[in-house]
């Protein structure tokens, strides 16, 4: 396969988007559809609008490895900055990138996304996460007291 063929992309708002064969491939639904021949016309991407199928897209061309077995970028090091600023978005933002790496099945950037959101978390009390996410507590006092009391290992 010639990386300079294209595959044409259309988000659920309407954006196409002509990206080459091989950054394409990162995502293996549509691997799984040029196996199967099912480009002729476009690749429909109904549940990611433009905005996020963009970024997905950069993600994929900044990580597409090269016939050699190289990565397009330069070095590892400067490909983990340019994860980390990559992720440095808002909540809904990376929540949606989350979505469409699942649907899309892009693993690299999955695994990337659910690392970010575990960051976030770790070290944090359940108020703070509550916090963190805008989770309102629906437990009565007495309901915590009693979920404390049964699982109380994990608040030692």
């Amino acid at each position: 396969m010639s990386t300079s063929k294209k595959i044409v992309l259309k988000s659920s708002d309407g954006h196409i988007f002509e990206v080459e064969e091989a950054v394409a491939l990162q995502s293996q639904t549509i691997a799984n559809m040029i196996e199967d021949d099912c480009v002729e016309n476009g690749i429909p991407i109904s549940n990611i609008n433009g905005e996020i199928l963009a970024k997905v897209i950069a993600y994929c061309k900044k990580h597409v490895v090269l016939p050699d077995g190289d990565t397009s970028s330069s070095s590892k090091e400067d490909l983990k900055d340019w994860d980390a600023e990559f992720m440095n978005t808002d909540q809904s933002t990376l929540f949606d990138l989350i979505l469409a790496a699942n649907f899309l099945n892009v693993k690299d950037l999955l695994d990337l996304g659910c690392q970010t959101v575990a960051d976030m978390i770790t070290g944090k009390t359940p108020e703070e996460i509550r916090t963190v996410f805008n989770i309102e507590n629906d437990f009565t006092p007495a309901e915590v007291e009693e979920i404390r009391k049964e699982n109380q290992w994990a608040f030692e």
